[in-house]
């Protein structure tokens, strides 16, 4: 798989210039490269049918599996949660977690639909504030790629929009980063990724 672009939604004060964040980039960058369809293939090949219809197109929850697997190589704790008040993030909120001397950076890929991206968003960006994180990634779709995916898959077409308001958030310090993925290839002879919870097990 590959990153398309990335935005970042917010990044004030110190932390976005630290060796620690820095080092989680070029991890989740690896990790993103790492994730591949079939698995064990190498590269993330896509079966070519839209998935607006019924039992057509490809599921999304197998997808982030070779990708968390890499993170955790490198050291992410998987579905972690930093210390926070209680009430901004419950267990299964956030997909990974790296701590640095600095503070923690938190990571999710979405595997909802459009309100689940928006919800993923608010949650870093509250816990941003609250200070339990200080740096967040959200993986999400392009608009190419989301065209083979269940329908209503959190995607960044449908995200931009809204990134002026999530611009005008203020703190001290911290960075949360939009990072879009595609595919590498479309292929007819790869089959569709299913559309179960098949895959969430990290073995």
């Amino acid at each position: 798989m590959r990153i398309t672009e990335y935005h970042d939604i917010i990044d004030f004060g110190p932390f976005s210039k630290t060796g620690g964040w820095k080092k989680a980039w070029t991890e989740i960058k690896s990790a993103v490269r790492a994730t591949d369809w079939p698995h064990g293939s190498g590269k993330f090949t896509i079966y070519p049918q839209s998935g607006k219809k019924r039992k057509e197109g490809s599921g999304v929850l197998p997808i982030k599996v070779p990708c968390l697997k890499k993170l955790k190589s490198f050291g992410w704790e998987i579905e972690k949660l930093p210390r926070i008040e209680m009430g901004i993030l419950r267990t299964g909120d956030l997909d990974a977690l790296k701590k640095t001397k600095t503070g923690f950076i938190g990571f999710e890929w979405e595997t909802g639909n459009i309100s689940s991206s928006h919800r993923a968003i608010n949650k870093l960006l509250l816990t941003l504030v609250a200070g339990g994180i200080k740096g967040g990634f959200l993986v999400v779709p392009s608009d190419d790629l989301k065209q083979y995916l269940t329908d209503r898959i959190g995607n960044i077409g449908e995200l931009r929009p809204y990134f002026p308001l999530w611009k005008s958030i203020r703190i001290n310090n911290g960075i949360l980063r939009i990072v879009v993925v595609e595919h590498d290839r479309i292929s007819l002879k790869v089959p569709r990724i299913p559309k179960s919870t098949d895959g969430r097990a990290l073995g």
